[in-house]
């Protein structure tokens, strides 16, 4: 129960949000995409060294 209450109060900030604050809300998602491109280059290059070795 608690946990469909936050799960729609999360979806409806989320709506709320991104309805009153457009630019702040891509700017957020434009960070969190780019740090988790960030992680993914870094897995990618210790991979690589790690194969390359």
């Amino acid at each position: 129960m608690v946990k469909k209450i936050l799960r729609w109060g999360g979806l409806a900030f989320l709506v709320f949000f991104v309805a009153y604050r457009p630019q702040s809300a891509a700017n957020i998602v434009s960070s969190i995409g780019g740090g988790l491109l960030d992680i993914a280059n870094g897995f990618g290059e210790f991979f690589a060294s790690v194969f390359n070795s």
